[in-house]
């Protein structure tokens, strides 16, 4: 027995249990400790204890009840507010997790449990090769709720787990070194092969051949959309672990899985030399996006997103595809200037403003119509003429010099293709705030030329951009580009091999159209639709599959249940990657749109849990969140409005300024 004259009599025993890296049970130790003990000492002790000799840095104590990390070794016991009732874990801080990555292809990696979610997932995609992880998080995985009735369809076939172990464990002398496989791996991932074929490189047992391990893994089985998509049903329910806590502060275990995936929807500097991965990922995010229709899409957006899904797929089956053969003969110097005239003039393109001193304007017959209750959709014809950032129309050319009828501003404008390809039609659908919500206008083009130029036009001023803006030109390029993937008439008709008809439409289309039409008339449509696509390359199609989804009016989309300050009754916030919207819950309308541009500041109100925003013109608003902590939609606005800032001088570890602006951290 100890005496208290050698501790004193403020002393106590402290319960520590230590996990042991090993399959053994865990050990218990009691110690004996005042409250001015550090928390760097008591771990001392306590490792003087313990009788397996073994590496403990990387053990740090962990508070059960708290659910808290011990981390400020100089932090005495009674700082941290430990007492004799305290259970603490002597624990690793880094430990297996199975994350599932936006190809649904399962890895099963260290990663630290102590750090904060945002700086777990930068030593991730250090792990991955993925650059810009500020632009990616964590999130749980939706709870499937099984019926009594389909238990045994599920019970017949049950779910292979496909998993890639990535744990980077010392390997045998003689074996390939752990750099090498990731690196292989990587180069996989890149180039959207299957990872797998490298998987021999990180185990013991070399032997097994590579070609044991599939080369193309490309789709899940068509039977696994329509289960995915049920589950797939409330993307009201928001499942972001929260950036500025640690993965054990919120509940994750060892051997948990989580899901890794593009949480700010604004893609910064995607260059196909050094984001292979990337691009990849990106592209199987957005693919499954569809497919489980968490945005919706057009039937000929839908059949162009399934010949570029169909073409990427046939190129991925090739062991050396066509856009990485010539890439080591391109000269550093001109690949750098090249970058650079994309960058700053947005490339060679056609019909560039020829005089930069001229003051850009558009001017031409178009029709227009605002829907009205009880009246049949009629368009009237006039002449507009677009100017910096608003839009003007007259009863005819000649009046052109006077006083318009209306003149709009669409600056913080909503801008919605309506487009159909196939009964030409060219639409632009703007939805323009007001004080009391949105005005809603319907512009009709005559053709495909007109239309790329006034939507490119009304699609900058949006922004509070004119068509003085180096990007104007390639604005249009792209929504040309755009329309002419969608054109199935365009395409050649060729005779179709039997190589060529060997595909299955269920993976490529989502379950609304599976139910449209029939398998042949899906498979007829989308090899029409994959003439317009079949000369890209296999990082241009991916790039080109990203762009259409960015081009969706859906795209980006966050949604959160929510109650302004001053009104009864529930409405959705759609946060996007450079707006907020207010959207009725009835109806699904918008009913004012907020531009990230205009706010100047926002907080949150910790004791009410309310958000803040104020805008320019004495604009505020108040929401709380109904389905979310509050400080989840600070956390997306602040992410958004730090993203929009980014540059290319910007270096590539962020500090904790950074973090903070990122994440909009409680301080």
């Amino acid at each position: 027995m100890t005496s208290s004259n050698d501790y004193g009599a403020t002393s106590w025993e402290l319960n520590v249990q230590v996990d042991q890296p090993s399959e053994d049970s865990p050990l218990d130790f009691k110690l004996r400790v005042t409250g001015d003990f550090h928390v760097g000492g008591v771990m001392l002790k306590l490792v003087e204890q313990i009788p397996v000799p073994q590496d403990w840095s990387d053990h740090a104590l962990w508070w059960e009840q708290k659910k808290c990390w011990l981390l400020k070794t100089h932090w005495t016991l009674d700082k941290y507010g430990i007492q004799a009732d305290a259970k603490i874990h002597y624990t690793p801080q880094h430990k297996l997790l199975k994350l599932l990555l936006p190809n649904m292809k399962t890895v099963r990696l260290k990663v630290s449990f102590s750090a904060v979610v945002f700086r777990a997932v930068v030593d991730i995609c250090k792990a991955l090769n993925i650059r810009r992880p500020e632009e990616l998080s964590l999130m749980k995985p939706r709870k499937t709720i099984c019926k009594k009735k389909s238990k045994e369809k599920i019970n017949t076939h049950p779910i292979n787990e496909d998993i890639l172990d990535l744990d980077q464990t010392p390997l045998s002398p003689g074996s390939i070194g752990n750099y090498n496989a990731m690196r292989h791996i990587c180069l996989d991932l890149k180039k959207g092969l299957d990872p797998k074929r490298h998987l021999f490189l990180l185990s013991r047992d070399t032997a097994c051949p590579a070609s044991a391990f599939g080369v193309y893994l490309r789709f899940k089985p068509a039977s696994a959309i329509p289960s995915l998509h049920k589950n797939n049903s409330n993307k009201h329910l928001n499942r972001w672990l929260d950036s500025s806590r640690s993965l054990m502060e919120q509940g994750i275990q060892e051997e948990d899985k989580l899901l890794l995936r593009y949480k700010y929807y604004s893609f910064f500097d995607l260059n196909p030399k050094y984001d292979g991965v990337r691009i990849n990922q990106l592209y199987e995010q957005a693919r499954w996006a569809i497919l489980l229709e968490e945005i919706d899409c057009t039937e000929e957006e839908m059949l162009m997103f399934a010949a570029l899904q169909y073409h990427i797929s046939k190129l991925s089956l090739l062991s050396e595809p066509q856009d990485y053969t010539n890439e080591q003969d391109v000269d550093e110097v001109e690949a750098a200037l090249t970058s650079l005239e994309v960058t700053l003039e947005g490339g060679k393109i056609d019909n560039i403003l020829e005089d930069i001193t001229d003051i850009p304007k558009l001017a031409d017959y178009l029709k227009i119509f605002r829907p009205k209750k009880l009246l049949l959709k009629a368009y009237k014809q006039y002449y507009f003429i677009f100017k910096d950032t608003c839009l003007s129309y007259f009863k005819n050319r000649d009046l052109s010099q006077g006083e318009p009828i209306e003149q709009l501003n669409l600056r913080g404008c909503e801008v919605v293709p309506d487009v159909n390809i196939a009964a030409q039609k060219f639409g632009i659908k703007l939805l323009i705030p007001v004080s009391d919500g949105m005005n809603e206008i319907y512009i009709k083009c005559q053709n495909e030329i007109q239309y790329a130029k006034w939507m490119a036009a009304c699609r900058l001023a949006s922004k509070g951009k004119t068509m003085a803006d180096s990007s104007y030109p390639m604005e249009i390029y792209n929504i040309q580009s755009f329309l002419k993937m969608k054109d199935v008439n365009s395409a050649p008709q060729l005779m179709h091999g039997p190589t060529e008809m060997d595909m299955n439409p269920e993976s490529l289309v989502s379950p609304r159209f599976l139910k449209k039409f029939k398998a042949k008339q899906l498979t007829t449509r989308i090899l029409e639709a994959h003439q317009n696509v079949a000369q890209m390359t296999l990082v241009e199609a991916k790039m080109r599959f990203i762009q259409a989804w960015q081009s969706l009016p859906e795209f980006g989309l966050s949604y959160f249940i929510v109650r302004f300050r001053g009104t009864k009754k529930d409405d959705l916030l759609g946060i996007s990657y450079n707006r907020l919207i207010r959207i009725d819950m009835a109806t699904g309308d918008p009913i004012i749109t907020w531009r990230y541009s205009n706010i100047k500041q926002w907080n949150v109100n910790w004791e009410i849990r309310q958000v803040e925003i104020e805008f320019d013109q004495s604009t505020a608003i108040a929401l709380t969140c109904l389905n979310a902590d509050c400080k989840t939609v600070h956390e997306y606005i602040g992410g958004y409005i730090f993203l929009s800032t980014r540059s290319k001088d910007q270096n590539e570890t962020l500090d904790e300024e950074l973090f903070h602006k990122l994440t909009g951290g409680q301080d």
